[in-house]
């Protein structure tokens, strides 16, 4: 079995409180090949832990050209008529909701490394990944036959 081989950053993104209050946290974005269609962002907001958000790669890349998501998870450009801007970033779990916004250039510069590991459309090909999916999904079902 072949090993995982990642690719992290970190950029600066503003976190939007209000129409008057934002300001600049830290955030880590991790791509890894034993997960090929996901990445990983970690948001360090300050005076609280740190809060760890996956979502598909495809759905962050197609959020830096025009809008894109459903459910939790949606990415726009901040400007649609301004080529490699800023993107924002809503993410909501029930009732809450928060926005942020980041410069293109620095999610882009991530996504160019993530494709030089896995290229877009070759997700399958990470064999461990299937391995694992399926290993995953055999267990989930055992567990809820042995439950109910």
């Amino acid at each position: 079995m072949r090993a995982s081989v990642s690719v992290q950053a970190e950029v600066t993104m503003s976190f939007l409180v209000s129409e008057e209050l934002s300001f600049r946290i830290p955030v880590d974005l991790r791509y890894e090949t034993n997960d090929p269609y996901a990445v990983r962002l970690t948001f360090h907001l300050p005076g609280d832990a740190p809060v760890g958000w996956a979502f598909g790669r495809d759905l962050l890349s197609g959020g830096l050209i025009g809008p894109c998501g459903d459910g939790d998870v949606h990415i726009a450009p901040a400007d649609p008529e301004e080529a490699l801007g800023e993107v924002l970033l809503k993410l909501q779990v029930g009732g809450e909701r928060a926005l942020f916004r980041a410069g293109t250039a620095p999610l882009l510069a991530f996504l160019d490394r993530t494709a030089k590991l896995v290229p877009p459309g070759q997700e399958r090909a990470c064999g461990t990944f299937e391995k694992h999916l399926d290993e995953a999904l055999c267990r989930i079902l055992a567990e809820e036959q042995n439950a109910g």
